[in-house]
């Protein structure tokens, strides 16, 4: 379909016809069917846009490097399409207190959850944007455990989005997930000085607080970020979740939703506490292995392959115009 303007628009209808309406219905049928014909719509999206899919073959082959041939950067590039079709399959499912979904999701290490909570000092759960991490933040508070998230909402913040546009996605995406939690997200807007406030309130209530720390840092935050070791580069990622844990006493469990391979069962996998105590970008970055553990073993549930842009702030891949330069210089050596 290429990269037009026409293009464009036409995915962002069909986009918004899947959310509206396709997932919906097959959120609806049997957990099999529904989820099957989700991967043919993702098989059908991986042929159809390739603007988009050289691009993730690209960005996956720039960060991974010789871990991926061409053929497998293909093959993790159709399966990022699949999975992107069955999350929201999955935020459709969030009905009935989730039930639908739940029944789908086996919970691993819920042992190191209690026992932290058994503390009394709440938990932060650590984890990335990574598979159908947001339906997995909302699952576990009708599961028992009250969950509040730190992040922003994307379409709240993400350029060129009409306010119809917003209002759209906070009511098929934002609301069926923010409405198992136990609080509204708190979201690290530029200038808000609570958020460190709220979210330990929340931990003295002997709660859950999740994060993603894998966000790119808006231009507000550079100078707080860290470079950390991440998927075999050196990643800008903002710390905090270490501070957090050592002002509230908190202890941090990662945790990551897997897909299993026949797409409608999945693992929430809850680890045991990580150490926080030493140099905090040490600590963080104790935190960042994990996530970059996880994303090489199964790429494709990592969101950001997607975003050119955000790779480069995260300082995994250079600005387009350098990565032309390199290209042009390594033909010319070759020659």
């Amino acid at each position: 379909m290429g990269d037009s303007r026409e293009g464009r628009v036409l995915r962002k209808i069909g986009g918004v016809a899947y959310w509206a309406a396709g997932a919906p219905a097959l959120a609806r049928l049997p957990a099999a069917v529904g989820y099957r014909l989700a991967c043919w719509r993702g098989d059908w999206l991986f042929r159809r846009h390739a603007a988009e899919r050289t691009e993730l073959a690209a960005n996956l082959r720039q960060v991974l490097g010789s871990q991926l041939s061409p053929a497998a950067a293909q093959d993790v590039t159709r399966e990022w399409f699949r999975l992107a079709s069955c999350q929201a399959v999955d935020v459709k499912r969030l009905r009935h207190s989730a039930l639908p979904l739940r029944r789908l999701v086996e919970i691993r290490g819920r042992e190191h959850l209690e026992t932290a909570l058994a503390g009394g000092k709440g938990a932060i759960l650590c984890s990335a944007h990574f598979g159908s991490f947001d339906s997995a933040f909302s699952l576990l508070n009708p599961s028992g455990y009250p969950v509040t998230t730190i992040g922003r909402w994307q379409h709240k913040y993400a350029t060129g989005l009409s306010a119809v546009e917003r209002r759209f996605w906070a009511l098929v995406y934002a609301r069926p997930l923010q409405r198992l939690r136990q609080r509204p997200n708190i979201e690290p807007w530029p200038g808000r000085v609570d958020v460190a406030a709220r979210a330990a309130a929340v931990l003295r209530a002997n709660e859950v607080v999740t994060i993603c720390i894998d966000a790119p840092p808006l231009d507000s935050d550079q100078a707080r970020a860290v470079a950390v070791p991440f998927l075999g580069g050196q990643a800008s990622l903002l710390p905090g979740i270490v501070t957090l844990a050592r002002v509230t006493g908190a202890p941090v469990l990662m945790t990551f939703l897997h897909r299993c391979a026949d797409y409608r069962h999945q693992v929430l996998e809850i680890s045991a506490p990580l150490p926080t105590g030493g140099d905090t970008a040490a600590a963080f970055a104790r935190c960042a292995a994990e996530l970059s553990a996880v994303i090489t073993r199964s790429p494709a549930h990592w969101r950001y392959w997607a975003s050119t842009a955000d790779l480069v702030t995260l300082g995994l891949v250079p600005p387009p115009r350098d990565r032309s330069a390199a290209a042009a210089r390594s033909v010319a050596v070759a020659s």
